[in-house]
C-alpha cells in the first residue's frame, strides 16, 4: 500500500544490551522519522522457552521500554506497545496456523528425530508467530539483515495462500467498478489512467501514484479500499498484504546513542522516577496498535466465515 509502515519487536531478555539488542534500537530510532512504526515487546516470543520467569519478563518489560525512551525512541513518532495487550496477536496465529503446513517450518526441517521429542508446538512454529505479528499491522516492510529472509519468504508464501483461498470475492470486479465509482468523477478517471498504464508497462511508480490516491481518499470502507488495491493490479481482493524486505545494512556497526553520556542517564533517571508515564506511553501505543489490530481481525474473521 502507499503507506509504508515497520513492525517490529524485541524479546524481554536477561541478554539486554548486547550488541544485537543495541543495532536494532538504533535503527528504529532512525526508522521513526522516516516511515510509520509500530514497536513493540515482543513477551508472548519469551514464553517459547521452557524456563521462562514470569517475573523476569514483567521486569524486564519496563526496563526496555524506559531504555528505548532514553535511547532516543520517541512516542510521538513511533507506537510504542506491548504484544500480550493485543489479543488480536494470539487470534491470527491461531487462524493462520490453520492454513500453514508444517514443512513450511525450517526449524522442524532440520531437527533430528530425538531433538522432535522435545520440541514444543510453540517453539516450533516461533516463525508463525513472528510472520503474524507482521500481517496483523498489514505492515509493508520487514526490516533486518540477511538472516530474516527466510522469515520474508514464510510470511509472503502465508499471505499468497491465505488472499488465494479466502479472497475469493463473489462479484469482485463489478464491487471493483462501484467502489471506482465513490471515487467521484475526476480520481475514478485518474484512477482507471493509471491502472491502465501500470497494467501494460508494470511501472512501479504509477501503482504508487494509485495506491497514494485510495489512501487518501476519505470514505471508502476497508473493503472496498482492498478490492481498489486488488484490482490496481489485475487481481482479486488483498485482505493481508505482502510485505518486502528492506535490509538494514550497518556495515560500521554504529550506534545513535551513548549509554555513558549524561544526557542518557538524566533521560534514565527522570523515567525510572516516573513509572505512571511509562506505563501511559505503553497504554497509548496499545490502543493505537489495537485499533489497526481489530480492523485486520474483523476483516479476516469475516472472510473465514466466523464472523456470525
Amino acid at each position: 500500500m502507499a503507506i509504508e509502515r515497520i513492525v517490529s519487536g524485541i524479546k524481554p531478555t536477561l541478554n539486554l544490551f548486547n550488541n544485537e539488542y543495541d543495532l536494532k534500537l538504533s535503527n528504529w530510532i532512525s526508522m521513526q522519522h522516516e516511515s510509520e512504526c509500530l514497536f513493540f515487546v515482543a513477551d508472548l516470543h519469551s514464553l517459547i522457552t521452557k524456563n521462562a520467569e514470569p517475573e523476569l519478563i514483567e521486569k524486564t518489560t519496563e526496563k526496555m521500554i524506559i531504555d528505548w525512551l532514553a535511547c532516543g525512541l520517541d512516542p510521538a513518532q513511533a507506537t510504542i506497545f506491548i504484544q500480550s495487550k493485543i489479543p488480536e496477536h494470539t487470534e491470527i496465529f491461531t487462524l493462520l496456523s490453520m492454513i500453514t503446513p508444517i514443512n513450511w517450518f525450517s526449524k522442524i526441517n532440520n531437527l533430528e528425530d530425538g531433538e522432535k521429542k522435545t520440541l514444543t508446538l510453540g517453539n516450533l512454529s516461533q516463525d508463525l508467530m513472528q510472520s503474524t505479528d507482521v500481517l496483523l499491522y498489514r505492515a509493508t516492510q520487514i526490516s533486518g539483515n540477511e538472516k530474516q529472509k527466510p522469515l520474508v519468504k514464510l510470511t509472503s508464501n502465508i499471505v499468497k495462500e491465505f488472499n488465494n483461498l479466502y479472497g475469493k470475492d463473489v462479484g469482485y470486479q463489478e464491487k471493483a467498478k462501484q467502489a471506482i465509482k465513490k471515487l467521484g468523477t475526476k480520481k475514478s478517471h485518474l484512477y482507471e489512467e493509471l491502472r491502465a498504464s501500470y497494467l501494460t508497462d508494470g511501472d512501479e511508480q504509477v501503482l504508487e501514484s494509485a495506491q497514494s490516491l485510495i489512501e487518501d481518499q476519505q470514505g471508502l470502507s476497508l473493503g472496498d479500499k482492498e478490492r481498489l488495491f486488488g484490482y490496481l493490479e489485475g487481481g482479486g481482493k488483498m485482505i493481508l498484504v505482502e510485505p518486502e524486505f528492506k535490509l538494514i545494512n550497518n556495515k560500521s556497526n554504529t550506534i545513535s546513542f551513548n549509554r555513558e553520556s549524561k544526557d542518557y542517564k538524566d533521560k534514565l533517571q527522570q523515567y525510572k522516577d516516573s513509572p505512571e508515564l511509562i506505563r501511559s506511553v505503553a497504554a497509548d501505543g496499545c490502543e493505537k496498535a489495537r485499533k489497526i489490530a481489530k480492523d485486520t481481525m474483523r476483516e479476516v474473521r469475516e472472510e473465514m466465515g466466523i464472523d456470525f
